[in-house]
């Protein structure tokens, strides 16, 4: 049976003022709601209110796992190293790795993902393409050692999140658990009420060449997109994308170009525009080979793309630029020094003749040929895209958008189970290694972005779906005859109509109780005054629009059962389905 909260006894101490570390709206707002309070650096405690929208989310998110039929379990968050020396990323995670030694001397990390854990445990026991697929997940608090902690939620240490796995014995069968998972995130970012986007996106330290984020589309976002209407969409670390490159001269011409060491001075002592000139970037890889790097003018290096194509890569310092026989700043192809790994961006295949340095302080060559000035470069996409480049499936102008992270899947194949010896026996008896998904959403960040995503100037506004209480009683006055009596008469017959139902029974001024109500962001108040209650009348105000209507006190329980059961239908599995359906119609 619901009963109803008194404000008088639940835990949720406000802020007046805006806390001075918080820079977004969700930080500020969840701190001055007393929904969160600091521990450390990026570390929370999740009070009552926070914790019951959390358990709505995850309500959801155990849902729509259990609707593709994967199983919940607990996995330990305490992990040996040698799990992650089997997988052979104890050294490759990084300093992100919270990594500690126990009284024996045993290495052993806090897990911030367990694909490692999960693999050792299916090793010994899924054995035969009889037992599979299956799909493991658990709801469970990760942790990684961030070197700046910020933006309250959405960047802590310690976290709350949503990890499962598949297992699969073919790429078809690893296909379909991939895009029932995807599905399901789809259904639950609609169930959330979250304005939602997926983008193709970079496997980062997890693994695996297929992956998909989902972003809650947001300005104060930490991820930058790019989509196009033809529905391509990608975060900014993965997109590929049509360059416009001009071609700059016909023959080669030594041009001197005085204290022109930036793309911009260059582009305008030579009367071009920055997309006539090509960039050059020095760097080495893990062995410390030479990498010499060429990308349009007017396009940056993407530092995730160029990892991909040189092992540890590392910029140079311009010390060792200088070493290294470079100018910096007139940096060209022509007669590099032998031993240097040469790469140029593909786009620059299509510009015959380049505007680049001559590899000689105060001078740079106009119409540079490949094949004819200098060799044929390893060509490879390592730029980042940006607004107003193609889109590389209809050609039309790239739009951006900001974003924030709550989620994504991945292809990982073999990458573990090879690694750590989890195979199984198909159906000829021929032993195979497993194949893996991994699927994550991160809860606590989800409710960040849902504020981040509802608020005003006031507080915060939730979605039905996911606010710690539907409704708040407010009477004006307590302990009166007349108010407070028909306020708490209210807060019953919405209880007992299993609306969840706060009642501010504070001997507070009606401003403390009107400004809380909106920090708080109750979707719904019913304002109960001397003036109205003599006529047997309330107010109702919505939060989300801040309608307010006089109802008679007799109606209103009824009305807002009635107005909250259309909410909650609205963020059902079935309602979810049908957003989808209407998605790809």
């Amino acid at each position: 049976m619901t009963t109803v909260q008194k404000m008088s006894q639940l835990y949720a101490p406000t802020l007046k003022e805006d806390p001075g570390e918080a820079e977004l709206a969700s930080h500020r707002l969840l701190l001055r709601a007393g929904m969160i309070r600091k521990v450390a650096a990026g570390v929370y405690d999740y009070l009552p209110l926070a914790w019951r929208s959390i358990r709505k989310i995850e309500a959801v998110v155990r849902d729509e796992m259990e609707s593709i039929g994967a199983q919940e379990l607990r996995l330990p968050a305490m992990q040996p190293a040698e799990l992650w020396h089997q997988s052979h990323r104890w050294d490759d995670y990084g300093p992100e790795l919270m990594r500690f030694t126990d009284r024996h001397e045993r290495e052993f990390c806090l897990g911030p993902t367990h694909e490692e854990v999960v693999t050792s445990l299916v090793r010994n026991e899924l054995r035969s393409y009889k037992q599979l697929p299956v799909t493991l997940y658990q709801i469970q608090t990760k942790y990684r050692d961030e070197i700046r902690p910020r933006f309250g939620l959405l960047r802590g240490r310690e976290f709350i999140m949503k990890d499962a796995y598949s297992f699969n014995a073919t790429k078809e069968s690893l296909q379909e658990s991939y895009d029932e998972e995807g599905v399901a995130y789809e259904r639950i970012c609609d169930r959330l009420g979250i304005d939602w986007r997926a983008v193709d996106a970079d496997s980062g330290q997890i693994g695996g060449k297929v992956s998909i984020e989902f972003m809650a589309l947001a300005e104060s976002g930490e991820a930058s997109l790019l989509y196009c209407d033809c529905g391509y969409a990608s975060d900014d670390e993965a997109a590929t994308a049509g360059v416009h490159v001009e071609a700059c001269g016909d023959h080669l011409e030594k041009v001197e170009t005085p204290r022109m060491g930036t793309i911009a001075e260059l582009a305008e002592f030579m009367g071009v525009p920055e997309c006539a000139t090509v960039k050059a970037l020095l760097g080495k890889d893990a062995d410390g080979v030479t990498t010499l790097i060429f990308v349009p003018g007017d396009h940056d290096l993407n530092d995730i793309k160029i990892s991909h194509v040189v092992v540890g890569f590392e910029m140079l310092t311009d010390d060792e630029i200088g070493e290294r026989g470079f100018v910096k700043g007139f940096i060209g192809p022509v007669d590099v020094p032998a031993g240097v790994h040469v790469i140029a961006d593909i786009s620059l295949r299509q510009s015959g003749h380049w505007l680049v340095g001559a590899n000689e302080r105060d001078y740079h060559f106009k119409g540079a040929q490949v094949g004819r000035d200098f060799p044929e470069p390893e060509w490879a996409d390592v730029i980042t895209a940006r607004i107003g480049d193609r889109c590389p499936v209809c050609g039309k102008p790239l739009q951006g958008a900001r974003g924030i992270e709550i989620g994504q899947i991945f292809q990982l194949g073999t990458k573990y189970s090879e690694a750590m010896g989890a195979a199984f026996t198909d159906e000829d008896g021929v032993d195979k290694p497993l194949l893996m998904g991994c699927y994550g959403i991160g809860v606590s960040r989800t409710l960040a972005s849902i504020v981040e995503q509802g608020n005003d100037e006031n507080g915060i506004v939730w979605p039905v779906c996911v606010a710690p209480f539907e409704v708040a009683v407010l009477p004006l006055s307590v302990g009166d005859d007349l108010v407070d009596p028909m306020a708490t008469k209210i807060a019953a017959a919405l209880a007992a109509a299993g609306v969840e139902t706060v009642l501010d029974d504070r001997d507070e001024r009606a401003g403390v109780k009107f400004n809380d109500a909106d920090l708080y962001g109750w979707p719904y108040q019913v304002i109960v005054g001397k003036r109205g209650a003599t006529a047997g009348e309330v107010e109702l105000k919505v939060r989300a629009t801040n309608e307010r209507i006089i109802i008679a006190a007799d109606e209103v329980a009824a009305t807002l059962a009635g107005l909250v059961a259309e909410q909650r239908a609205r963020f059902t599995h079935e309602a979810a389905l049908g957003m989808q359906a209407a998605r790809r119609a």
